[in-house]
């Protein structure tokens, strides 16, 4: 199973249509060994691909592995960033209309990019040139999010945290097949709160 995760256009393609859930007998994108219904996921940072792995090819593409540079390995940390700090106007500055979003470190655009859940799927928006760094400042933890695998997940006005990429993906998915009227509906909202509820568990 492979998907585009990045750049604007891409991204938006992969998150129209919900998540494939991991299916048996599924295989490793990398080597084509089978791989269990939970498995992890590596980039391919050529063709924008998040690609299922085996965890033999997911730990050689890890931090430390021998993989070279092409495919990088999806972390799956959960970080709460303890006093997070997001003003009300800081919000206001990113420009995202609705209450959570997720931000990452986009390697071929060499920028950070932000994204928001609406009835269309992900939309994308156009973060002002310094709105990134302000925010980056007042919350240290950030610097050590990993370029085009790992994302700041934003719940307005409070939460804050470091999450897998293909988490991100998911959710936004997720949100898509279930909105309903202007605001989500309330399945949305359910949902949101679960996966957030899920996120507060993992996170450290």
């Amino acid at each position: 199973m492979s998907v585009q995760p990045s750049g604007a256009f891409d991204l938006l393609q992969r998150l129209r249509q919900p998540p494939a859930l991991p299916r048996p007998g599924e295989r490793c994108d990398v080597c084509t060994g089978e791989v269990p219904d939970q498995h992890s996921h590596v980039v391919d940072l050529e063709s924008r691909n998040l690609m299922c792995a085996c965890r033999p090819c997911y730990l050689l593409f890890s931090a430390g592995g021998a993989g070279g540079k092409r495919f990088r390995a999806v972390p799956d940390r959960y970080v709460a960033l303890k006093g997070f700090a997001l003003s009300p106007g800081q919000w206001e500055e990113l420009q995202i209309p609705v209450a959570m979003a997720f931000f990452f470190k986009n390697s071929v655009e060499d920028r950070v990019v932000a994204f928001y859940p609406s009835p269309a799927g992900a939309t994308e928006s156009l973060l002002p040139l310094d709105a990134w760094d302000r925010l980056a400042d007042a919350n240290p933890e950030l610097a050590d999010i990993e370029t085009d695998t790992e994302a700041l997940l934003v719940r307005a006005p409070a939460e804050g945290y470091i999450v897998p990429i293909d988490a991100c993906y998911e959710l936004v998915g997720q949100m898509r097949r279930l909105w309903q009227g202007f605001d989500g509906g309330r399945e949305a909202r359910n949902e949101l709160d679960a996966f957030f509820t899920r996120v507060r568990a993992q996170a450290t």
